[in-house]
C-alpha cells in the first residue's frame, strides 16, 4: 500500500513513543534512526511522564490494578465509570507499549514483589491473579522486567477452555471463551515468546486460542454468523484490554512475522472492514474514549483523525497488501 508523503509527515510529529515506529515500520528508516528516536522516550513526552509518576514503593496510585484510593462500592464502581487505568499494571503495560527501555525500571521488579499485592485476595504481585487479561499483562510486563514469569506461562495452558480460547470469568464458572479475555492472552502468551523463547506447549495454547478467533472471522458468533458484538468494529486508541478487529489484526501481524507464516485468509474480512473504515484522507478516526481515570491523555478525542489508529491501520494493510498481493 503506498502511503502519501503528508500522512508520513502527519504521524511522524509526534511523541517519540510514535515518531519511532513510523520510522521503523513506514517509512523504512535505518535501525540507528529509529532506534535513536525510541531512547527519547525514556526522557522525553509520554514515557518520561508515566516514568515520573512512579510511587517510591515501585507502584502508580498506591495500587496493583486498581488505585489505592478507588472505592469499590462507591461512584468510581459504577457501570459506566469505567476501568481506572493509573495504578501499577496499568503503568507497566504503557511503559512497556510506548517503547521505554526496561533499564529505565531498574529495582522495580524487586520493589513489587515486596510491596504490591493484587486486589483480590492480596496474592503476591508476579504470582498473577484468576483473570486472564490481568495474567496476560503481568506475563508481558514480567518478561520485559527480567522476572521469572514462566508458573504464570503454564496457567495459560491449564487454563484455555474446551473451544480453544480464555475467559476470565471461568473462575464464575464460565466454559465458553471470550473475544476480549482470547486476544489479551494472546497478546502475553506472543510477547512471552518472543521475549524468553516460549515452549512447544505455550506455542500450542497461543495457536489454538488464534484458531478460536480466526474460525470466527475476527468478528462472529460461530453459532449463528452474526456480529459478535458492536464494539468489534469500534476502534479506540489506546486498546487497553478493549477487543477489536484492528487490534486482533495486529497481533494476528505480530504472530505471523514471528512464525514466519503468511497472512491466514480467515483475516480478509477483517481487513476490509478496517480498510472500509479508512477516511478518503487516509486517516483513521478515534471512535470513543474508553471511561476511566487516566494519568494524561495519548490521543485525541472522539471522531477526529488519530495518528496512533492511522498508523496502526496502515501498518497492518500495508503487511495484508504486501503479502496477498491485495
Amino acid at each position: 500500500m503506498t502511503i502519501e508523503p503528508r500522512l508520513l509527515d502527519w504521524m511522524l510529529d509526534s511523541d517519540p513513543a510514535l515518531r519511532w515506529r513510523v520510522e521503523r515500520d513506514l517509512v523504512g528508516a535505518p535501525a540507528e534512526v529509529w532506534r535513536a528516536t525510541r531512547t527519547r522516550v525514556n526522557t522525553e513526552g509520554f514515557g518520561a511522564q508515566l516514568l515520573a509518576l512512579q510511587d517510591s514503593d515501585g507502584q502508580w496510585a498506591g495500587g496493583a490494578y486498581f488505585p489505592g484510593d478507588f472505592d469499590f462500592d462507591g461512584p468510581d464502581a459504577a457501570a459506566d465509570a469505567g476501568q481506572p487505568y493509573t495504578a501499577t499494571t496499568w503503568a507497566l503495560v504503557d511503559l512497556r507499549e510506548l517503547g521505554v527501555d526496561a533499564a529505565m525500571l531498574a529495582g522495580t521488579a524487586e520493589l513489587l514483589a515486596a510491596n504490591s499485592r493484587w486486589e483480590y485476595k492480596e496474592l503476591p504481585y508476579w504470582d498473577g491473579e484468576v483473570d486472564c487479561c490481568i495474567n496476560a499483562f503481568t506475563l508481558a510486563n514480567g518478561a520485559w522486567l527480567g522476572v521469572d514469569v514462566s508458573d504464570n506461562a503454564q496457567w495459560f495452558v491449564d487454563h484455555r477452555q474446551p473451544d480453544g480460547g480464555w475467559n476470565c470469568e471461568w473462575v464464575e464458572g464460565s466454559t465458553r471463551s471470550s473475544y476480549h479475555s482470547t486476544l489479551n492472552s494472546l497478546k502475553g502468551l506472543l510477547y512471552y515468546e518472543m521475549a524468553i523463547g516460549g515452549t512447544e506447549e505455550l506455542r500450542a495454547a497461543r495457536h489454538a486460542g488464534e484458531e478460536y478467533l480466526l474460525q470466527r472471522g475476527l468478528l462472529h458468533r460461530l453459532s449463528t454468523g452474526e456480529q459478535v458484538a458492536p464494539w468489534a468494529t469500534r476502534f479506540a486508541y489506546p486498546f487497553r484490554w478493549f477487543y477489536s478487529v484492528l487490534s486482533a489484526a495486529d497481533h494476528f501481524r505480530a504472530a505471523a512475522l514471528h512464525d514466519g507464516t503468511v497472512p491466514d485468509p480467515r483475516l480478509a474480512e477483517a481487513m476490509d472492514l478496517i480498510r472500509a473504515a479508512r477516511q478518503p484522507d487516509g486517516t483513521w478516526l478515534q471512535e470513543r474514549r474508553h471511561p476511566g481515570r487516566v494519568w494524561f491523555e495519548v490521543d485525541v478525542p472522539a471522531d477526529e483523525p488519530s495518528k496512533w489508529l492511522t498508523f496502526y491501520g496502515t501498518r497492518v494493510l500495508d503487511w495484508w497488501d504486501g503479502a496477498t498481493g491485495s
